[in-house]
């Protein structure tokens, strides 16, 4: 169920100043390191391996290696402490497969409320380093660096998996990621008709 659910910040950068203030500290700082920590790295090995060393499998095993503890680590821990969302599969007693998806209860005091900067830490790490990724399989393809393309493609993967599960636990069971678009594009434009008013009535 997605009542009483947490809204933690996924687009929105316009919250009230008082809330924002209350909420900047980072409250897990190791979380926070190694959840841009194992993905940055993969992609500073990605660009650098070529100069560093002529071994194409050292290269290999190193960014799935990283990918891998990137994609166990923002999955199993970093989701779960900076944000308050959790994804995981599980299967049931007749063998089928379920895709389950949380997202922490607000408390009744509020004190788990997550961090704004933690948040914005958070989704802007799970963002943009797949996106990168999609880039460097572009290039791969191209550039006809076949060998590069299944390293490539294991980082679009993993990467695109966590982006994935992690949105629909924002977004929920009853909305689509449609439904959330139409709704932002829709505030930001009233948001600007409102400054427009503002700015010709003054």
């Amino acid at each position: 169920s997605n009542d009483d659910i947490e809204d933690v910040s996924l687009f929105d950068a316009d919250d009230d100043v008082s809330r924002r203030s209350k909420k900047s500290k980072i409250r897990h700082p190791v979380a926070s390191f190694f959840h841009l920590f194992f993905r940055v790295s993969a992609i500073v090995v990605y660009l650098l391996c070529e100069l560093l060393t002529s071994s194409f499998i050292a290269c290999m095993v190193t960014i799935i290696l990283l990918l891998s503890c990137d994609f166990w680590a923002v999955k199993n821990v970093t989701g779960r402490l900076m944000v308050g969302l959790r994804w995981w599969n599980q299967v049931d007693d007749d063998g089928r497969s379920h895709w389950v998806f949380e997202a922490r209860k607000v408390s009744a005091q509020g004190s788990k409320t997550a961090s704004e900067a933690e948040s914005r830490i958070f989704w802007l790490g799970l963002i943009t380093c797949p996106m990168i990724w999609v880039i460097f399989a572009f290039s791969a393809l191209f550039s006809f660096k076949v060998k590069w393309l299944a390293v490539v493609v294991m980082g679009v993967v993993l990467q695109g998996a966590n982006l994935y599960g992690y949105i629909r636990c924002k977004v929920g069971s009853r909305k689509n990621l449609t439904s959330m678009a139409t709704n932002y594009l829709g505030k930001q434009f009233l948001r600007q008709t409102v400054t427009k008013e503002d700015q010709t009535a003054s």
